[in-house]
């Protein structure tokens, strides 16, 4: 279990190779919108409630006056594990609403014994991106951006909803993990009729993939799929993380949208 939230933090909250197939301009940031919150339940192995994810989505106004989009990533054990195992980790991403570029990402938590507290800020002018690794000093420095705009890989997922995905179609974006960046297909495998928390639903099954040169939890043979219900609201209704020591499955339990501040 040690490894397993800090995993989904990485992987479903994150310079190498440059597709022409990467847009390099998406336009207006659609993955969420004002006022949703998304409550995950984890469960893993026996543990049918080890942890707590909760996405939310908040429209704001920068310093600079330009409309943005702050999303944040809440994670924690809960239960039994949380008995003998306390994390909490906070993974804040800040995008431009209307070029739907990530403009810088925050990530801060512990375990009791380990740390993160990382910081990546996007220069467009330049090309580049400034990583701060407080936790490990050694791994701070600039970065280029690869040709395409990077988004986390959350808002990835979730903004497959509204791409009306057919099963064997499949599309391109550039995943932000701290100081790298990963082109990754988002693939529709087929849809599935599926049991949550929260009902019944038919839904379509994505899978991201890296087809060049995979890295990290896809070169050791991990994957992750999305569930998005195709009845009633669009919605992630369920996540899979499958590592080789077991599967992390996220149901989504409770769903909100606010109405916007007046």
């Amino acid at each position: 279990m040690r490894l397993v939230l800090p995993a989904i933090v990485r992987l479903v909250a994150p310079a190498m190779l440059a597709l022409s197939s990467l847009s390099a301009n998406p336009g207006p940031f659609t993955a969420f919108t004002d006022g949703e919150t998304f409550t995950y339940q984890v469960s893993w192995g026996v543990f049918s409630h080890a942890g707590e994810i909760v996405i939310s989505a908040h429209a704001e106004k920068a310093a600079d006056g330009t409309d943005v989009f702050r999303i944040t990533t809440d994670t924690a054990t809960r239960g039994i594990v949380q008995d003998f195992y306390s994390f909490e980790n906070r993974a804040e991403g800040i995008v431009d609403q209307k070029t739907g570029r990530l403009l810088s990402v925050r990530e801060k938590g512990s375990d009791g014994r380990h740390f993160t507290d990382t910081e990546t800020t996007f220069d467009y002018a330049q090309m580049t991106a400034s990583f701060v690794d407080r936790a490990h000093p050694d791994r701070t420095g600039i970065v280029p951006i690869p040709v395409g705009d990077p988004v986390d890989l959350i808002s990835a997922l979730v903004e497959t909803r509204n791409w009306d995905l057919q099963p064997g179609e499949k599309r391109y974006v550039l995943v932000n993990f701290g100081n790298e960046f990963f082109p990754v297909a988002l693939c529709a495998e087929g849809y599935d009729d599926i049991g949550t928390p929260r009902g019944n639903y038919r839904s379509l099954v994505v899978v991201p993939r890296m087809e060049q040169n995979p890295q990290g939890l896809f070169k050791r043979g991990g994957e992750i799929k999305v569930w998005i219900s195709q009845t009633g609201q669009k919605l992630p209704v369920k996540m899979q993380l499958k590592l080789k020591f077991g599967a992390a499955t996220l149901y989504l339990t409770d769903y909100r949208k606010e109405a916007p501040a007046p």
